[in-house]
This record gives C-alpha cells, sequence and structure tokens, in this order.
C-alpha cells in the first residue's frame, strides 16, 4: 500500500484517506442504522463480488458513504445525512482516489484496474461530466463539500441534464427537507436521510467508465411534529435535454424501489420498513 500511496503522490492525484470496510463502520447515514437491501448485491450491511463498502473519510471524519461497483468503476449509490446547510463557497477541488480499491501487491500505473481517472473525462467527449452522487450543494459545510470530490462519488452525467432538471431538483429536495425535516431528537434541527443512486447504462466513457443510463434520489426523514415519516424520489434519464423550466416528476419511495427492481432485475428495498414508522 505504500508503494502504491507513492506512486500516486508522484503522479500528482489527490489521495482519499477513506477506508473499504463494512458499513456497520458509517452507519449513521442509513436511516435507523440500516442500509438499502439489494439482493445479491447488498445484504446485512455487506457487498458482494465486484462491489465495495466505502466510508468516505474527509480530515478525519466520515462524511458519507458509498456502494461502488469495480467492474463498471462507477458508484452504485452514495448515502448521506443532510442537515441546514452552513453558507460557504463551493469548493474548487481537485478530484481524489481511494487506493484501497486498487491491487496492494505490485508496481501501479495508469489506468486504474478498477475505479475511474480524471484522464477518464478527458477527450473530445465534452458531453458528459463530473456528475455527483452526494452533491456538493447538500453538503453541510466546507469540509463535507471537499469530501464529495472523490471520483468514487462520481458517474459521467450529461453536461445539460447535470446543470438543468438534476440541479433543479437538487435544489428543491434542499428546501424540501429544510422546509419539512426534522431530527426526532431535536425539533430544531433539520436532518434527512438521503440516497442518490445511478442506473449502469449500455454505454462506457473512454471505454473504461459504465455511462448511467439513469440517476436517482430518495430521501427520508421525520416531519415536524416527529411523529411521522415522509419521504420523496426522483429519478431522470441521464441524456441531453435543452431545460426550459421543466422540472423532474416527484415520485413515491415505493415507485422508485419498483422502478430499480426493474432495471436491476433485484428486489429493492432503499430504507428500513420502507421509511415507515
Amino acid at each position: 500500500m505504500q508503494l502504491f500511496i507513492s506512486v500516486l503522490l508522484v503522479l500528482g492525484f489527490q489521495i482519499s484517506l477513506s477506508e473499504v470496510v463494512n458499513f456497520s463502520e458509517c452507519s449513521e447515514f442509513f436511516h435507523k442504522g440500516k442500509p438499502p437491501v439489494i439482493t445479491g448485491i447488498l445484504e446485512n450491511s455487506r457487498s458482494k463480488d465486484s462491489y465495495k463498502t466505502i466510508c468516505q473519510k474527509y480530515n478525519n471524519k466520515y462524511r458519507f458513504a458509498t456502494l461502488y461497483e469495480t467492474t463498471n468503476r462507477s458508484p452504485v449509490f452514495s448515502a448521506y445525512k443532510y442537515t441546514k446547510r452552513e453558507e460557504f463557497t463551493r469548493p474548487a477541488n481537485e478530484w481524489m482516489v481511494e487506493p484501497q480499491l486498487e491491487p496492494s501487491d505490485g508496481e501501479m500505473s495508469l489506468p486504474y484496474v478498477n475505479q475511474a481517472t480524471t484522464e477518464d473525462y478527458w477527450g473530445d467527449n465534452y458531453k458528459l461530466n463530473h456528475g455527483h452522487l452526494f452533491p456538493c450543494c447538500h453538503a453541510m459545510d466546507e469540509d463535507t463539500a471537499k469530501s464529495t470530490f472523490t471520483l468514487t462519488n462520481i458517474v459521467p452525467q450529461s453536461v445539460s441534464f447535470n446543470k438543468g432538471s438534476w440541479n433543479h431538483m437538487e435544489r428543491k429536495t434542499r428546501d424540501d427537507m429544510d422546509k419539512y425535516c426534522r431530527d426526532r431528537k431535536d425539533s430544531n434541527r433539520v436532518l434527512a436521510h438521503v440516497l442518490t443512486g445511478a442506473v449502469p447504462g449500455n454505454n462506457k466513457l473512454n471505454k473504461r467508465v459504465n455511462v448511467p443510463s439513469h440517476m436517482w434520489m430518495a430521501f427520508c426523514c421525520y416531519n415536524s411534529s416527529k411523529t411521522s415519516l415522509v419521504s420523496q424520489a426522483y429519478w431522470a434519464q441521464n441524456k441531453e435535454e435543452n431545460f426550459d423550466g421543466k422540472t423532474i416528476d416527484e415520485k413515491s419511495l415505493q415507485e422508485l424501489q419498483e422502478f430499480l427492481r426493474t432495471q436491476w432485475k433485484k428486489n429493492v428495498l432503499l430504507f428500513d420498513n420502507n421509511c415507515s414508522v
């Protein structure tokens, strides 16, 4: 591992200090401490085969969690807590990589075996860019915002979609969570558990990184009375658009789970007890 870190430093890449560990190490980012269940992929907090559970750490603190698929070199979802955002300027971070995803028993070189690199996003195809799963605009503070700039939290996203209806949805859900979501232990504190993910598509960026066919988001939280749980869900195709103010339709959590079951051919439970009390 020390050899790999040295190589990364020579190549000029920022190193993520996240940990490829069981989600039980960062259960705080999941509703009731329980990660989603995706049959054959993620069960009992443990992932299978080419899927890796990452507790994303920055400045010695866990910031969010990611399920990562090394064959597609792409995250399946990122999970995080939304609390009311502090005022800060969007950071201009360099993209970080995760050395624990790579083999550690030999000399390392580009391209990486199990994850995307910044170079994958270079070239002639300027219609795709770095699409955050955990969006910077949902981060509670500057350090958390910086932590989202890791390539394990990124998918190739249509530029016009990223800047258009998807960005509008991210900001709308932020406003909705500020308005409707509260910490059960403190009614003055905003708190929601959020999942944002990508459905694998049939194309690859740079012949290496899967380009999602769809992106999705859902949140679960207690309402202001702290007696009921509420949720919202969204999904949309990852494609070019001429954004004219048309928004992504809000869906129910059950509708999103059925959509993901159809796409993944897997049984899916995103939030414990379907975000019900």
